[in-house]
């Protein structure tokens, strides 16, 4: 068998080079943000060029808040809506995975994610909203990471100071004043609920957060408030 010719010897090094590199790049933020917070996610950039577009001079309401300032009611609330097994996976819920599928598979569209708080985070801090292998594959890269060199109370501090929550809306010190006009810390647990409801698809239903659906939603919400296990 004749050898691979020098070419392309150089140019697969080359490639796999530039994969680590980029690689190396998402690496370096996530160990970064470990200790200091995040300024401005890629999705909050964003959104911000989205809403600049329409208005130059439009910015985002965003205020970070230590973890012991925002409610506990809360971070049970987020966790019961969003993945109720956060402080026992590694990154992922497979059994969420498998049911999402068989899920979209039934609807023949895509009607439900798995994803767990930590991939939420992952796709938030570095990656676009953009639906693709390639997307998903960076996300389950970085969530991994995540999983490896944070601990659970850190990934739902970060988490709950840079998700959406409106319109421009980002974070829960934010999104408690915008919609009740009182700090993170002093949120009730239907306030709570609410919120957790709204962040499949916040810029959606703060039109209408009243709605019955909202309604019966935010009390199924509650009532698996207790059992949700924080870190």
């Amino acid at each position: 068998m004749r050898p691979a010719p020098r070419w392309l010897k150089l140019g697969l090094a080359t490639v796999v080079g530039l994969l680590l590199l980029w690689q190396g790049w998402y690496l370096g933020w996530v160990v970064w943000w470990k200790w200091v917070n995040p300024g401005t996610t890629s999705f909050q950039s964003q959104r911000l060029e989205e809403a600049r577009q329409k208005n130059p001079k439009a910015e985002l309401k965003r205020q970070w808040v230590p973890y012991e300032k925002i409610s506990l009611h809360l971070k049970r609330a987020v966790i019961a809506a969003e993945d109720d097994k956060f402080v026992d996976h590694e990154g992922f819920d497979w059994e969420g995975i498998q049911k999402a599928i068989e899920k979209n598979q039934k609807k023949g569209k895509v009607v439900a994610g798995g994803s767990t708080i930590s991939q939420q985070l992952a796709k938030n801090l570095l990656l676009s909203p953009t639906k693709s292998i390639l997307r998903k594959g960076e996300e389950a890269i970085i969530t991994v990471w995540i999983e490896l060199l944070w601990d659970k109370r850190r990934i739902l501090e970060v988490y709950l100071n840079v998700v959406e929550w409106g319109d421009g809306v980002f974070g829960a010190e934010a999104a408690a004043r915008r919609y009740y006009g009182i700090p993170a810390a002093q949120l009730g647990a239907e306030q709570a609920a609410r919120l957790a409801v709204m962040l499949p698809a916040p810029r959606r239903y703060e039109r209408n957060p009243w709605s019955a659906y909202m309604n019966g939603r935010t009390q199924l919400i509650l009532g698996r408030m207790p059992n949700a296990e924080v870190p």
